[in-house]
């Protein structure tokens, strides 16, 4: 383990650290530095002042976030003294360089430096120090590096056209993991069979009876297993691909579809529930809080055992959000229960279940789901394995970074740190709870509360969770001065196998709301405030099942934020104005009430598991992207343009590319079309026809090159029905029956021209225009 004195680190800034002339600016480097958005960036002084901002107090936390600048120390953090602190030391805290001592700024604890600090000095001083290094990562030596674990859970229930897509992706992926890593295969359909490596000459397996719930202590005496012993010679089911791959790759390349025959009205009996159980037995027998990945690859539903989603009878369909709602579900809160256990076992250990679904039908997602959100795993939904969906999604799983490592993190523990005056209040995302109490820990919880720390099983640099902070300072107390702090010490197994501990520390200032509200304002963050809101009202639809009281709770909280910070003249609509940091935070409600994520019409269960699933994981940029779709335009009287998300831009002689971030749409216009069936294209002379339609072609590339999961990829025309993705996100400023002409008073262009949505919904500027209205009234 290398060894840096802490002084050794030159005075020098990030290279995108830079002056900042608005409030946008300083939450956008924050975001860049210390990959943290919060909802206010001027926070209330006291717990009732808070709750009449609607908003909560918040951030999204991102813990992996790239930063190629970022100084890797590698010797122990300086913790302060006091038992129930522990705060690491860092660039709030008070130095006194003479006596080389150091105020912490969260207890006002003075702690000495330890020996090897006492070189420093106001003009060397160690990075952590470094007010531009709010963000700092320690490399620790603790233990040897620990390898990762790859164990394939691979369904056999498939066509074999199918089967050998699967196959082929599966030994490309031996190439992308590396060779010290330990790799595992498990293969099922109506049984299940645990895989030897290393067998030489002939391939053994242990053979196990789908239909049947295995205990832990069970499968560990089937399987003679001694539990935390790593050895080759102890455990022939885990081995280091250096040791295995030829033998691994043979496997793989043996699986054949499951040979039990499937009688005419009947499935394939699928034993999904017992291969995850026996997967999940196996490494918490041998590989105990050690970064693995239970890779999960399904062609179809449960189907027998436990965790079973729908019966073998083709006559029994598997259930509807209709049936969830009418109770007709005999298997779903079973298979619920189990998986959601199964996924407390996994994630106490550290184990991430990923889980690839490919079929045309359902296969379970929405069962499964607290399996996959409690051990911070992947969801990945495509229609074969044979697509390129599937096939550069799971590529894109292995990415690198310019330092040839892993784009992966595993055991994230993210410990919260705060000022006497904040609470934490809760967390929402892909972690569980640790269970650590302390004076910091509120008793009104929001999401998974309780605790101070949390842990996500597995992490990747988009990965973010969502804190949720409450002011303990009671109505009537000293207003705190100076600034309130917030630290965020996330310590992780990194790909490489070492132990690593990021540190990142955050101040804001204290306002009065009652006498300073436009200081407060201005610290509204409107795109962190949607985000956070929308993983509150998904967590609501979850937990109380009841779409319509979410959309009703949603719309309140927009009233009252509007009566909160709007300027107006009472009963008077037509005088309302917000602030210019909030204008766009309706609209945005607007889309997520309209979102896959809260209304299920025209979506399955199993997909509307995935995009929840996406929303409460991504970060702020990304979570946008998925609320409020962007649009682009391209016509020859420019370059690309972004235009607005309206029916107004749909014009016949425009090509449009909607990023849906599930779907990509390349849209062409009637005019565009009609040109493109006379072969205009094809012809030398109309070149220039020619580069406007690859355009957008090469803009589209670029985005499911770098985005994972890769997204749908959608190519339409004016009149088909694929169209339809496009049509069902804009804003329906013009309809078969609106009187609106445009989204913005004239907004769409020449005369304000664009095409009609056939639907009901209101646009948004009849959402706006009765949210003005409900706002100003006396009775609201």
């Amino acid at each position: 383990m290398c060894y840096i004195h802490p002084c050794d680190w030159p005075l020098t800034q990030p290279p995108h650290y830079r002056a900042m002339a608005t409030f946008q600016d300083f939450i956008y480097d924050n975001e860049e530095r210390d990959g943290v958005r919060m909802s206010w960036n001027v926070w209330p002084c006291n717990r009732l002042e808070a709750t009449r901002m609607v908003v909560p107090l918040g951030c999204l936390y991102t813990p992996l976030k790239e930063r190629l600048d970022l100084p890797e120390l590698c010797y122990e953090p300086v913790l302060c003294s006091r038992a129930s602190c522990k705060a690491v030391l860092n660039p709030l805290c008070q130095v006194d360089y003479r006596s080389k001592l150091w105020g912490c700024n969260f207890c006002l604890q003075r702690n000495p430096f330890p020996p090897h600090y006492q070189g420093i000095t106001e003009q060397h001083q160690p990075a952590e120090l470094i007010p531009n290094f709010s963000t700092i990562e320690y490399t620790v030596n603790r233990g040897a590096p620990t390898p990762l674990v790859f164990l394939f859970v691979v369904d056999t229930c498939l066509e074999e056209g199918n089967l050998q897509a699967l196959k082929e992706t599966l030994q490309m992926s031996l190439s992308l993991i590396p060779q010290n890593a330990v790799v595992g295969l498990i293969s099922f359909g109506k049984m299940v069979l645990v895989h030897e490596l290393g067998a030489e000459g002939i391939s053994k397996a242990f053979v196990f009876r789908g239909s049947k719930d295995l205990s832990s202590k069970q499968i560990q005496e089937y399987l003679n297993l001694t539990p935390g012993t790593h050895t080759s010679s102890q455990n022939k089911f885990l081995q280091p691909l250096s040791k295995c791959e030829m033998s691994i790759s043979d496997l793989i390349e043996e699986l054949q579809p499951d040979p039990w025959p499937v009688a005419t009205g009947k499935r394939p009996l699928r034993s999904v529930g017992t291969a995850l159980s026996i997967a999940v037995g196996l490494l918490e027998s041998v590989y105990p809080n050690c970064g693995a990945r239970i890779m999960t690859f399904l062609g179809g539903p449960g189907t027998q055992g436990p965790g079973m989603v729908v019966g073998e009878e083709l006559k029994e369909a598997i259930r509807s959000h209709h049936d969830i709602d009418k109770n007709d579900v005999p298997h779903m809160k079973k298979a619920g229960r189990f998986y959601e256990t199964l996924g407390g076992r996994a994630a106490k250990n550290g184990h991430t279940v990923d889980i690839f679904s490919a079929a045309l039908h359902q296969t379970g997602l929405h069962e499964m789901g607290h399996l996959v959100t409690k051990t911070g795993g992947h969801m990945v939904l495509a229609d074969a394995f044979a697509t390129t969906l599937f096939k550069q999604s799971f590529q894109m799983l292995f990415a690198k970074n310019d330092k040839n490592e892993h784009k992966m993190g595993f055991n994230v523990n993210v410990e919260i740190k705060t000022t006497r005056e904040l609470k934490v209040a809760g967390a929402l995302g892909p972690c569980i709870s640790m269970g650590k109490k302390g004076p910091n820990v509120s008793d009104n919880e929001i999401g998974i509360g309780g605790s101070n720390t949390f842990q996500l099983c597995s992490a990747d640099p988009s990965t973010s969770l969502a804190i949720f902070l409450e002011v303990a300072s009671q109505q009537g107390q000293a207003a705190p001065g100076g600034r309130g702090a917030v630290q965020f010490i996330s310590q992780y197994q990194h790909s490489n196998g070492t132990k690593r501990i990021r540190v990142t520390t955050l101040a804001r200032h204290w306002a009065d709301p009652v006498t300073s509200i436009q200081h407060v304002a201005a610290g509204f963050d409107q795109e962190a405030s949607s985000a956070l809101m929308a993983r509150i009202a998904v967590n609501r639809n979850e937990t109380d099942n009841d779409g319509p009281d979410v959309l009703r709770w949603l719309d309140r909280m927009l009233i009252r934020l509007c009566q909160k910070f709007g300027e107006y003249n009472k009963e008077d609509f037509s005088t309302f104005k917000f602030p210019d940091n909030f204008t766009l935070y309706p609209q945005f409600m607007f889309h997520l009430r309209r979102s896959p994520f809260l209304q299920v019409f025209n979506n399955s269960p199993d997909e509307t598991a995935y995009y929840r699933h996406k929303l409460m994981k991504e970060d702020v940029s990304n979570s946008m992207i998925m609320i409020q779709p962007y649009l682009y335009s391209y016509s020859f009287d420019g370059p690309a343009e972004a235009v607005l998300l309206d029916s107004c831009s749909i014009k016949p002689d425009r090509i449009l590319l909607m990023d849906a971030y599930f779907q990509i749409v390349i849209y062409h216009g009637d005019t565009i079309k009609k040109w493109m069936d006379k072969g205009y294209h094809e012809s030398p002379e109309h070149e220039n026809f020619r580069q406007l339609l690859a355009q957008p072609v090469e803009d589209a590339q670029e985005i499911l090159a770098a985005r994972f999961p890769m997204p749908r990829y959608v190519d339409c025309v004016h009149g088909d029905s694929q169209s339809r993705f496009l049509f069902a996100k804009v804003n329906p400023s013009q309809t078969h029956n609106s009187a609106y002409g445009g989204a913005y008073a004239g907004a769409g262009g020449p005369g304000g021209t664009g095409a009609s949505v056939l639907t009901e919904d209101v646009s948004l500027q009849v959402f706006m225009d009765h949210l003005k209205k409900l706002a100003v009234a006396n009775n609201s």
